[in-house]
């Protein structure tokens, strides 16, 4: 492997520490080395804490080595004044002369003029190393700010003769295809995005209270799709676990190409990414709009015989795992 391409890959790996708690921030990662030896390693703190750049510079403990070395990051140091300095302008004043970047920052703010900055001081800078990795990364800010919506992932659990849900349940509570390891992993999921979203006929017939309750982090923002808002107080997800918005009529219109509406106005609030977890009505919405970037599929080991059939879609498949007795399937939107 080339010696940039492994740095940045070491880049990508500590920046996913930074899932979910860094946004608006982009999740970067970052390393310094000299001598072909890594002497600082940083990632972007949640936001309104140091970015990567200076958790890194920070953590070396000879700031005098910084003079003789390469900084690595996956995404072009900021150049503008926010919560915290411009990133850029740290690394010009420690001296650092070689910087190796994975991806330029799209974001108006940034585009190019931190690359800009640090070569005016000198710096020898490299762009584009590993960039698609870098990119894909990064999909959850590229996607906010350059598509002005958030990244949209449909995920659902289908029995392995393909349906969401049997024909008759006896109480309103989930009906599980999958086993507690795969659970559990939706509930990582949870912590690692923005928002999570369902429709009114999921409220009604599982009263969920889609929490991260089975993983250690930030519960996502509800967001539920009620036309007419008619929901009760009394279901779960209008406890005091995390924040809930009701999407109505008042909101947007449910007739008229509604998750494109629904999009923008989640980019209003600023919610960078969502989860999307149903049920069909509310799934095929997103799939008939062609509005969603990911779909993670679970298959159970059980049959239902009858039921609600799991949505039909094309896209492209990226990864296929298995979860004990439980198959799980990544797409990607063409």
């Amino acid at each position: 492997m080339k010696i940039h391409e492994k740095y940045i890959n070491r880049c990508i790996e500590i920046a996913k520490n930074g899932l979910g708690t860094t946004r608006p921030n982009p999740m970067v990662g970052c390393v310094i080395v000299r001598n072909d030896q890594v002497i600082g390693e940083g990632f972007t703190s949640p936001f309104g804490g140091p970015h990567a750049e200076v958790n890194a510079i920070n953590s070396v403990k000879d700031e005098s080595l910084l003079k003789e070395s390469t900084l690595y990051v996956t995404l072009e140091p900021c150049s503008h004044f926010g919560k915290t300095p411009p990133c850029s302008d740290l690394i010009i004043d420690k001296g650092i002369p070689q910087v190796v970047i994975g991806t330029i920052d799209t974001h108006s703010k940034v585009a190019g003029k931190g690359i800009e900055k640090l070569m005016r001081a000198g710096c020898d800078v490299v762009v584009g190393v590993l960039e698609k990795e870098c990119q894909e990364h990064h999909k959850r800010f590229f996607t906010f700010h350059n598509k002005q919506r958030p990244y949209i992932i449909l995920k659902w659990a289908q029995s392995a003769d393909g349906f969401l849900s049997p024909s008759e349940k006896d109480e309103k509570k989930p009906v599980w295809i999958t086993n507690s390891y795969s659970r559990q992993l939706v509930h990582k999921w949870r912590t690692e995005e923005h928002a999570i979203l369902v429709g009114y006929n999921t409220v009604i017939e599982d009263n969920p209270s889609l929490t991260a309750r089975d993983w250690k982090g930030l519960n996502p923002i509800r967001v539920v799709l009620d036309k007419f808002n008619s929901l009760e107080k009394s279901f779960d997800i209008f406890n005091n676990e995390a924040n809930t918005i009701i999407v109505s009529d008042k909101d947007i219109d449910f007739n008229k190409k509604p998750i494109e509406q629904l999009a923008q106005l989640l980019f209003q609030k600023e919610i960078q990414s969502i989860i999307i977890e149903g049920g069909s009505k509310t799934l095929q919405m997103f799939l008939d709009e062609g509005l969603w970037d990911e779909a993670r599929i679970f298959i159970g080991q059980n049959s239902f015989v009858n039921g609600t059939l799991a949505p039909q879609f094309t896209g492209s498949l990226i990864s296929e795992h298995k979860i004990l007795g439980d198959t799980l399937k990544i797409f990607n939107n063409d």
